[in-house]
């Protein structure tokens, strides 16, 4: 129990506020690594730094919406709003938090902000627009917060956003919004921050490099033989129990084998390790191609461990998809929870797209969340390999997306309407969700490019997904419109 404590304090997660019990829970686990260096999810243990600027004016122009405003008092009022947020907030380092009234103060601090992943400017009285022009020549993000009766200044944002790539903003009293307004800025902390092993015989020499360049993020390429000696050190033991872990958690056991399960479960574990000392936070393999043979068929198949890796609030990526691993950290970033990979396929008749792949992740609330009812069964299409087959939940709204290259994210959003207990049948992949679109189903098949898989996360999160977008210079299409 001691050992699990400490690992409970270690893993305190980056994403939502949520904290990964990863030696807790049914599948929210880390079952072999008490003292992992691994952190979820997509983050290596550094907090995401904001710069929390209280931007206001004092003199005889600040007249509005009061004069002789307390500034003191406006900006304690903000601060016990923040409290309330604490937990959604736990990763974040308000690393610079000041007052700032005029263009030499700001000047000053000018070094302070070089390290930051955001700006989050707080308006609170009129006459700052001179100083929010010299923050965004900064050329941080940067989220301008303001309420109604904050300034007239708000009639310049509308033109300020369209000039400026890097600057984004809210006019709410819904003071919740004060944490979204920072998820963008962790989303980009999380893809600087992340590293992917691709385990594969090649890799897109071009992709990574312009990925590194724009994000940060680190795509190494892993040898069999490394996967294998990993797999291979695994204890026989360790193995048995955590695929009794996972049997005893299914709802039934279908296809597979108890030797397919424990085979399974010595990769996962494997997974485990050699991110935990590759300092790395997704993992993903060419499970379809050049691994099929010397890694899938001659020793085991991924999918379990991929669930593994997505139910702790890391990243687990099928296919070597490197897009989709990119999409999954975003969302991770933005939401807390993880992407489910799909081969989406269309009916008109229901307006609905159906959104199937054998890699199914059952805590799509995040690690912290409920975890969905799951059988074992073998992959559809090759009947071999173990797999969870998930029951999401109708009614949820989901946002399917993609980033395409470095410069496109492809969108839309709908509701699941059917999962897969009514779409139930001998094709197509495990597990299923129809899910009816917001907007117009053929538009959406006739807007279609770039590919088959795309990523589906729980929850309507356009909005965090358009600020990250337009902070990093990103184009933002929905396919459905």
């Amino acid at each position: 129990m001691e050992s699990e404590l400490n690992r409970r304090e270690f893993m305190q997660a980056t994403a939502a506020g949520s904290v990964v019990l990863a030696s807790s829970g049914i599948l929210g686990f880390a079952a072999n690594s008490a003292g992992s260096k691994i952190i979820s999810p997509g983050c290596r243990g550094s907090k995401v730094k904001v710069a929390r600027i209280f931007l206001g004016s004092i003199g005889p122009g600040a007249l509005w919406p009061k004069a002789n405003m307390d500034l003191d008092a406006e900006i304690r009022s903000y601060k016990a709003e923040f409290a309330k947020l604490a937990d959604e907030l736990a990763d974040v380092d308000f690393v610079v938090d000041e007052l700032v009234t005029s263009s030499e103060q700001l000047a000053r601090l000018k070094g302070k902000f070089e390290d930051v992943d955001g700006i989050l400017v707080i308006q609170l009285n009129i006459g700052v627009m001179r100083i929010i022009e010299q923050l965004v020549r900064l050329g941080k993000p940067t989220m301008i917060f303001a309420i109604p009766y904050s300034g007239h200044d708000w009639v310049s944002f509308g033109d300020l956003r369209k000039r400026v790539a890097n600057v984004d903003c809210m006019l709410t009293t819904d003071y919740k919004q004060l944490a979204v307004a920072i998820r963008p800025f962790r989303a980009i902390h999380h893809l600087r921050e992340a590293k992917i092993l691709n385990i594969t015989r090649s890799m897109p020499v071009d992709y990574t490099s312009e990925i590194k360049d724009k994000f940060g993020t680190e795509i190494k390429k892993v040898d069999l033989k490394e996967v294998l000696d990993v797999y291979n050190s695994i204890p026989d033991a360790d193995a048995k129990a955590e695929a009794d872990r996972w049997i005893k958690a299914a709802d039934r056991v279908v296809e597979p084998s108890e030797e397919e399960i424990v085979k399974s479960c010595r990769l996962a574990l494997a997974f485990e390790k050699m991110l935990d000392e590759e300092n790395a936070t997704v993992m993903t393999a060419d499970c379809y191609g050049s691994m099929y043979k010397p890694l899938c068929k001659a020793h085991a198949f991924p999918c379990i461990g991929f669930t593994r890796l997505n139910n702790m609030g890391l990243g687990g990526i099928c296919e070597s998809d490197l897009r989709c691993a990119m999409t999954h950290i975003i969302l991770q970033g933005l939401c807390g929870r993880p992407g489910f990979i799909s081969d989406p396929t269309v009916d008109e008749s229901k307006d609905t797209i159906i959104l199937a792949h054998c890699l199914g992740t059952n805590k799509m609330d995040g690690p912290n969340g409920p975890s969905a009812p799951f059988k074992i069964r073998t992959i559809m299409e090759r009947q071999e390999g173990a797999v969870c087959q998930v029951e999401m939940r109708t009614g949820q709204k989901v946002t399917q997306s993609i980033l395409i290259g470095t410069d496109l994210m492809l969108y839309f959003t709908g509701e699941i309407t059917e999962r897969m207990v009514s779409l139930e049948h001998d094709r197509g992949c495990r597990t299923k969700i129809a899910v009816k679109v917001d907007g117009d189903i053929t538009k959406l098949w006739r807007n279609w490019s770039s590919g088959l898989h795309r990523q589906t996360c729980y929850g309507d999160i356009t909005r965090e997904l358009e600020f990250f977008c337009k902070f990093k210079n990103i184009k933002f299409v929905n396919e459905a419109v």
